[in-house]
């Protein structure tokens, strides 16, 4: 195994679950900023990249977040850096985002556009992705998991704790977030939330099964 190989590793068997960080420790803006990045240029389906990223530092809205988030009162009350995944509605080849990604941020040329929105079109009814909202919204979730992975492992390879957590009450926390003016309900959703900072104490060994169980190769 070379260096890089047991670097990644090493970050793997670092990083762990931390349900409560050192509240006197924080990022530094260089860092936190690296983590960031790893979620923005992290791939997506079509590279539609159908997510936001609402970092929560406020004292005030994190208290309140651990009035309807069970799985994270002691992360809000201790994480330097406290990170909400939205999951973006309605992503559809004629829906207004799409047609800003491929247009302008992409930028497309006019004559393969149509061609483009066919591919979407085909793929998301392939795989039963635009049946009903509540199926384009789930899709959109499974793209915010792609960007936390890359988060939480960048953020390990930094020497730095993460928690992921999924422990909230879904339907307080949107219209909390929609009411504080944090989110607009009309075109995104929560998805996930993620503490990052420093553990305030040891953590216990990593227990996985081994490899032979959950790989079968083919050949």
């Amino acid at each position: 195994m070379n260096d890089m190989q047991q670097t990644i590793i090493n970050a793997f068997n670092f990083r762990h679950a931390t349900k409560r960080f050192d509240s006197d420790k924080k990022i530094s803006e260089s860092e936190f900023n690296t983590i960031l990045e790893a979620g923005r240029l992290s791939p997506s389906s079509l590279g539609l990249e159908p997510w936001k990223f609402i970092v929560v530092q406020n004292s005030e809205i994190r208290n309140k977040l651990k009035e309807i988030s069970w799985g994270a009162k002691g992360q809000l009350e201790t994480a330097s850096h406290f990170v909400i995944l939205l999951a973006r509605k309605n992503v559809t080849s004629k829906s207004p985002f799409v047609q800003h990604m491929i247009r302008d941020i992409k930028q497309y040329s006019e004559d393969s556009i149509p061609a483009t929105e066919e591919k979407f079109d085909n793929f998301q009814t392939s795989f039963h992705i635009n049946d009903s909202a509540q199926t384009l919204l789930e899709w959109a979730k499974k793209q915010t998991y792609i960007a936390l992975g890359n988060m939480m492992t960048s953020a390990a390879l930094l020497n730095i704790d993460s928690c992921p957590m999924e422990g909230f009450d879904l339907d307080a926390v949107t219209q909390f977030l929609s009411d504080e003016g944090l989110m607009d309900e009309a075109h995104f959703a929560p998805s996930v939330m993620v503490a990052f900072g420093y553990r305030e104490s040891a953590a216990k060994e990593k227990v996985r099964q081994p490899q032979s169980h959950v790989v079968e190769w083919v050949e």
